[in-house]
């Protein structure tokens, strides 16, 4: 880290040699060695070198590092020394030493930000993508369009590595891939649509609630098509009254069964049950669905619980116990079938309604040995 040209000449050129013969002339003549860590360990750092408030060396690194700076000789006396350490997930440090006293090894600790992004789940069902961010903080967020799609902005906030993984997972018809990207103390998530050149036909809806089972904030992204949501919700329900006894009895109960005992019984509730989601009048109208076409209009729980969904109060009862409702994941199983004519839709719809928290690859091995199951049945 020593600069190109020396620094002005001064009387300490003349003083060396007596400086030198009290403290020896490894103390004024030698290069001088600084020992820099950061906390986290893999945090990185600029190196300024500057003189009389002008940059006259510069280097990145990664921590730990050492670095030679020039002797006490070569150094003027306003020269000085500057430490800019980062790292993902931290608020920046900086610190600067005067290179005309003595140097010391550095040890630097960098502050967590104060929000970090823990969760993400991704919703896509009948035309439309939603997708929620928990955060144990309030989140402070701005929406920008892009010429590929959009990028949220979430201010002084980290990423984990699951919520990181669940972005880069994010696909649908209408999303192409997600990916995030930290700079600075703001996290930014990007989302490129499947059609960049239809984006002023796409809707870009926020919205912010609470999750208190969990002491979480959600914020919400929903990303639809500009078009009538009656038709959307038209086309549902033909494609629920379409849907038979024949969904939901015989071998479809093994089905049902293996996805109730593979996925957890938290999520699997959590997804299920009524919580602001669009997709809560898809679920209400599929229990009705199912009282419709089950015998006697009697719902049947894996606890003995029976409900008739036909009644306003039972419907509510049966909708907050979704997750043990038997037959009703073999409904919505082909419910999904009937409504997403794109079969390459069909898994992400499937996945919205009953585990949109989890890993695509984790729910498409589920999904997989459920149909072997129901196979095995046939």
């Amino acid at each position: 880290m020593s600069p190109e040209t020396p620094p002005a000449w001064s009387l300490r050129y003349v003083a060396a040699p007596v400086v030198a013969l009290f403290r020896g002339s490894g103390y004024i003549y030698s290069p001088r060695r600084v020992e820099i860590e950061t906390t986290p360990a893999d945090g990185f750092v600029d190196l300024f070198y500057v003189r009389s408030g002008f940059q006259k060396r510069f280097e990145q690194a990664e921590s730990p590092v050492t670095v030679i700076l020039p002797s006490r000789l070569e150094t003027g006396p306003r020269d000085s020394f500057t430490v800019r350490a980062f790292a993902d997930g931290y608020r920046p440090k900086t610190v600067t030493l005067p290179l005309s006293k003595g140097l010391g090894d550095v040890d630097i600790d960098l502050e967590p930000l104060p929000n970090v992004l823990e969760i993400v789940s991704h919703r896509y069902f009948d035309g439309r993508s939603s997708i929620e961010f928990l955060t144990p903080e309030a989140l402070t967020f701005r929406v920008q369009e892009a010429e590929d799609g959009f990028a949220v902005i979430l201010n002084e906030t980290a990423i984990s590595d699951a919520a990181r993984a669940a972005v880069d997972g994010i696909r649908s018809p209408l999303i192409d891939e997600g990916y995030s990207q930290q700079l600075g103390t703001d996290l930014v998530i990007k989302l490129v649509l499947v059609d960049p050149s239809a984006r002023d036909a796409i809707e870009v809806r926020s919205r912010q609630r609470y999750d208190a089972p969990r002491d979480l904030h959600e914020f919400v992204l929903d990303v639809m098509p500009i078009a009538s949501e009656a038709t959307q919700v038209s086309d549902a329900l033909a494609a629920l009254a379409a849907l038979g006894p024949s969904d939901i009895l015989g071998c479809r109960l093994a089905l049902d069964d293996a996805l109730r005992r593979e996925i957890d019984p938290g999520d699997l509730a959590r997804a299920l049950r009524p919580r602001g989601a669009f997709t809560d009048r898809y679920l209400r109208a599929a229990m009705r669905r199912l009282g419709e076409i089950s015998t006697d209009g009697i719902v049947d729980f894996v606890d003995g619980l029976q409900l008739r969904p036909g009644s306003p109060v039972e419907l509510e009862m049966a909708i907050g116990n979704a997750a043990t409702a038997k037959g009703f994941l073999a409904l919505l199983d082909a419910f999904v079938a009937r409504l997403e004519a794109d079969p390459a839709a069909r898994p992400v719809a499937l996945q919205s309604l009953l585990a949109p928290e989890m890993s695509t690859e984790d729910f498409a091995s589920i999904v997989e040995r459920a149909r072997q199951r129901e196979l095995a049945c046939r």
